[in-house]
């Protein structure tokens, strides 16, 4: 083995971090943070000390305090991350992943814009099944985990609320809850779903 195969050969092997989920990454002032495995969050705090979800983030997407005029500004693992280091020096070199950035945020200032909770949180589960899930037999598999709390902080309402819708689509019809706080989202029973 020779000494240069001990070094990195790339920026971004050289910055490579894991992270344990509900960890937060550090925010750098001059570089992003691309994630290469796992699914982030970027939270906010309202003045009532009120967590707000503003945008949820997997492989391939980049984040950062330079990006967000929000503040305070946190970015949470909600599962084991993996992620690079990219100066803001190279950001020329990703227009496509920074429009898809905003095209993201945008998406889910809509989603939090419905007035009704139950329309809120179907086109919520809607948007994680297209971004993050997966087809199986029954529909589609949103394998985040993400607790009942988590949502209720992603569309500004609570926990109870969120339960209880949730309850509400499952006696309905369009979600089948399983273990592990997995979620299977019945697109075919969507149509009808007035909002």
């Amino acid at each position: 083995m020779s000494i240069s195969s001990l070094y990195p050969t790339t920026l971004a092997e050289a910055s490579w971090q894991h992270f344990s989920p509900r960890s937060l990454l550090p925010l750098r002032q001059n570089s992003l943070w691309k994630i290469e495995t796992g699914i982030v969050r970027t939270i906010t705090w309202l003045e009532d000390d009120t967590i707000a979800a503003t945008g949820l983030w997997g492989p391939g997407d980049f984040v950062g305090k330079v990006l967000s005029r929000v503040e305070p500004y946190q970015i949470e693992c909600l599962t084991k991350v993996d992620v690079s280091l990219l100066p803001v020096s190279r950001l020329s070199e990703e227009t496509e992943a920074l429009l898809n950035h905003m095209q993201q945020a945008e998406e889910f200032s809509l989603i939090r814009s419905y007035r009704k909770i139950d329309a809120m949180v179907i086109r919520l589960l809607s948007c994680l099944a297209k971004r993050f899930g997966r087809e199986v037999e029954a529909g589609h598999l949103i394998d985040l985990r993400l607790t009942h709390q988590d949502i209720a902080e992603m569309l500004g309402t609570t926990r109870v609320t969120i339960t209880r819708t949730l309850s509400q689509f499952e006696q309905q019809g369009l979600i089948h809850r399983l273990p592990l706080r997995r979620i299977v989202l019945k697109e075919d029973e969507l149509w009808h779903y007035e909002i």
